[in-house]
């Protein structure tokens, strides 16, 4: 059936409409062999609240970006390749429900469809299109993903010392490697971490001293992210950008 598409008019003419949304700012889409398998708005978990994204779903890569005019005008454009993609479903957890993780190397967040029915479809088409490019290239599936980053609102101490609140004046940071929300002087140091950056990046002193240590043994953070993953009064405590976005 991808094949089919790969070169027809009707393929050509989507992927062009899709282009013409994202304008100028937007990086070219059509190249030979692309299909355009589907689209729909997905509630991407960002680091302040949940904000809805157009999603396009293509046969080597996911696109998304911010909603300008709702099938007319997106920009902020993101361009994941496939091939690094793994996907975990998340737990349904009270107004945030049907979600599933997108990881990849470089970047790591979840997503919430509106129904359980449109999850299905999203994960089932996302993993076939995955595996028939692991098949294709004859690669193993991506080991090792970016930290899913702790919305800012589950934390109103650091997660690391549990000592300090977080104030306009006392802010947030990430920790690159486990995504926890943490003071400035418990993320203090940098780290290189070649898949999300040419240049260090801000870690925390607990993934720090495994980093720098001579046998690495480092132990991933869980990717439960939820309420119940540690013990917080919530708020919705916000500062930064939305660079996580």
């Amino acid at each position: 059936m991808v094949d089919r598409l790969a070169n027809s008019e009707a393929n050509s003419k989507r992927i062009g409409v899709v282009e013409g949304c994202f304008g100028a700012a937007g990086q070219p889409l059509a190249i030979p062999g692309r299909v355009l398998i589907g689209e729909g708005v997905l509630t991407k978990l960002c680091r302040k609240r949940p904000k809805a994204r157009q999603f396009f779903l293509f046969n080597d890569i996911l696109v998304y970006g911010n909603i300008v005019i709702q099938k007319k005008k997106y920009n902020k454009q993101h361009i994941i390749p496939l091939e690094s993609v793994t996907i975990d479903t998340v737990p349904d957890e009270g107004d945030l429900r049907n979600g599933w993780l997108i990881k990849t190397p470089t970047k790591s967040f979840a997503v919430y469809a509106a129904t359980a029915t449109e999850k299905s479809e999203w994960m089932n088409h996302i993993a076939k299109c995955v595996a028939d490019l692991l098949t294709k290239s004859g690669k193993s599936p991506t080991g090792e993903h970016a930290a899913v980053w702790v919305p800012d609102s589950e934390a109103t101490v650091c997660m690391r010392c549990l000592k300090v609140k977080f104030t306009p004046v006392s802010r947030r940071h990430h920790c690159r490697k486990c995504g926890f929300v943490v003071c400035g002087p418990c993320s203090d140091k940098k780290y290189l971490l070649p898949s999300q950056s040419s240049k260090p990046v801000r870690v925390c002193e607990f993934c720090y001293v495994h980093l720098t240590s001579v046998e690495g043994g480092y132990a991933h953070r869980s990717d439960s992210f939820g309420r119940h993953g540690f013990n917080s009064n919530l708020s919705d405590d916000e500062d930064e950008d939305d660079s996580s976005d």
